[in-house]
């Protein structure tokens, strides 16, 4: 069974509902029990880091997230999910992540600008952008450098490991957009809004080996 986790924070009925679509089961919980005995995980989120890593300690689920990452289950973090793996955030200051993976989460630089038409780019990047692969990793199988995902965000993560990126999308800057490190996968984009892609990248998590 795939957990996703329920901290109150996240796109949680939307993932489901794509998952089911692709014939993958799984269910939403809110359950620390449910999450350690899950087989693989995912993490959705949205909103802001502070709050997010917040809900999860009273929630009494940070630790069973963290321990299941430790014992190797497949792991799916999305958006705020990709973000909260790092050690931290300089959202509204600087807050501790999950720190399973090296780096910190900033903020998009105001004064980035549009080549084209010498305007600045609007925060959130929010809408349909292309990624480019990085390296082969299981979760793309069947997509391929170039397709279109959807993005809401105004934070973005900066891996200190670059073997840990697995994808890139262009926002004036060329931001890391996916990561894998083991049995850890994450995206910022949002597969449960971006129509085909996004399907067949949650049915490659579903067939991941435990």
């Amino acid at each position: 069974m795939i957990a996703i986790v329920d901290y109150g924070m996240g796109n949680l009925r939307s993932v489901h509902k794509a998952l089911e679509r692709v014939g993958v089961e799984a269910q939403v919980t809110a359950d620390p029990q449910e999450v350690l005995d899950a087989s693989k995980i995912i993490l959705p989120g949205v909103g802001a880091f502070r709050d997010c890593m917040h809900n999860l300690e009273e929630s009494h689920l940070l630790e069973p997230v963290i321990r299941s990452i430790e014992a190797g289950k497949p792991f799916l973090g999305i958006c705020l999910g990709l973000q909260l793996l790092f050690e931290e955030s300089d959202e509204f200051g600087t807050h501790k992540g999950m720190g399973a993976l090296p780096g910190r989460v900033q903020r998009f630089p105001d004064d980035i600008k549009d080549p084209q038409t010498g305007q600045p780019y609007p925060i959130p990047h929010m809408g349909w952008n292309t990624i480019e692969i990085k390296k082969e990793t299981p979760l793309f199988a069947g997509i391929e450098s170039g397709s279109f995902f959807y993005f809401v965000h105004s934070y973005y993560a900066l891996p200190q490991d670059p073997n840990d990126i697995a994808a890139t999308t262009p926002y004036g800057i060329e931001f890391a957009c996916a990561v894998q490190r083991a049995n850890i996968h994450a995206v910022q984009f949002h597969p449960e809004k971006s129509q085909e892609k996004g399907l067949q990248l949650l049915r490659n998590f579903g067939r991941l080996k435990d």
